[in-house]
């Protein structure tokens, strides 16, 4: 089945089936039900040529990665395009993917608006006034951010977790079991969603009157490697945390292996939560399994439905450009696992008389 014949057989034009599934607004919505009913009974896949050549656009939809020492290019990434790549395959759209060097970025970008070679592009790893955003204004190329690069972020379309919000929620959960020395070990303070999360760490740190001491604080990528050799250098100290808080599943599985060489057991030695992206190759981790706590106390976001809503949003920019920016802010959620504890009564910490619970 291709669109010739299955415009064919509905007695419409090539141009206004592909417009009816590509959701555009001049298709009546009795003649899109129709069409979409038959597309689907008949297992049409529309390809991206065809809807190209129907309707002017290039149907495909830009992601721009810098080579930089700090590649973006890990499992996070990998599953926000495979949420996104289902959408874009739904409504006939491919997925052009570049990885350039960070000078060339800008160039990447007035390329695909002057040759016409994507509709849109999502926006990755934004800066805190990121110039990428009044870039893409000045060449009307519709975008949408994976996240945010100010507080307000009222003037362009983003989604994005509340980061500051989840690690004031886990870092206050460790000082309700009694924990006064707590680590962090982030990332990248120079993206946007790695300072909204110290953020939420340094507030109930001042709010409870905890330990404030900068030997407790780290930001890396967020690798493996590194969380091993945070947490080695942690525990190694005179003072070690009772509790970690970690902003990866992939460093707090670092953190987990230096503890096994110091002979600490997560949860009962020392406390471990983690930003827990519900990544797919993690499935074993014991998430959705009836009655099986997961491992990692964790701040769960699934990042595979944050990439299908993104490019939903982009899609819908793509349709109605005219429209108003579209703002999701999602609250991650607290899931109890193996990793967290009281803190031991043998390394408590006085609590001072006056201190404030915030």
């Amino acid at each position: 089945m291709n669109l010739r014949r299955l415009s064919e057989l509905l007695g419409l034009s090539q141009t206004t089936v592909s417009r009816a599934l590509n959701g555009f607004p001049e298709v009546n919505e009795v003649t899109r039900a129709r069409v979409v009913a038959a597309a689907q009974r008949l297992n049409y896949r529309p390809s991206a040529s065809a809807a190209s050549l129907a309707t002017g656009k290039a149907c495909a939809i830009g992601h721009v990665v810098p080579l930089t020492e700090h590649m973006m290019i890990n499992p996070h990434f990998s599953d926000f395009l495979a949420g996104a790549g289902e959408i874009y395959a739904q409504f006939g759209y491919e997925m052009l993917l570049r990885v350039v060097a960070q000078v060339d970025e800008a160039d990447v970008y007035r390329d695909f608006a002057s040759r016409g070679r994507v509709d849109g592009v999502v926006v990755h790893g934004p800066l805190t006034n990121d110039p990428r955003l009044p870039l893409l204004k000045s060449l009307g190329l519709p975008f949408v951010v994976h996240g945010r690069c100010d507080e307000e972020a009222k003037d362009y379309s983003w989604i994005d977790v509340n980061n500051r919000r989840a690690f004031y929620r886990a870092t206050g959960f460790l000082a309700d079991l009694g924990h006064r020395r707590i680590a962090l070990i982030n990332g990248l303070e120079t993206m946007n969603f790695a300072d909204r999360r110290r953020q939420g760490y340094e507030a109930v740190v001042a709010e409870r009157g905890l330990d404030a001491d900068p030997a407790l604080v780290f930001s890396e990528d967020m690798v493996e490697p590194y969380g091993y050799r945070a947490a080695g250098e942690l525990l190694s100290g005179p003072q070690p945390p009772t509790a970690i808080l970690v902003s990866s599943v992939l460093p707090a599985m670092g953190v987990v292996r230096a503890m096994a060489e110091h002979g600490l057991r997560p949860g009962r030695d020392v406390s471990v939560i983690a930003f827990d992206d519900s990544l797919s190759f993690l499935q074993a981790s014991g998430e959705g399994k009836t009655g099986e706590v997961p491992f990692f106390t964790a701040m769960r976001s699934s990042i595979r439905q944050a990439g299908r809503r993104a490019a939903e949003m982009l899609l819908e920019q793509i349709v109605a450009p005219n429209g108003a920016p579209r703002r999701e802010l999602w609250e991650a959620e607290l899931v109890i696992g193996q990793t967290t504890g009281p803190c031991p009564a043998d390394r408590r910490t006085p609590v001072p008389a006056d201190e404030g619970r915030g």
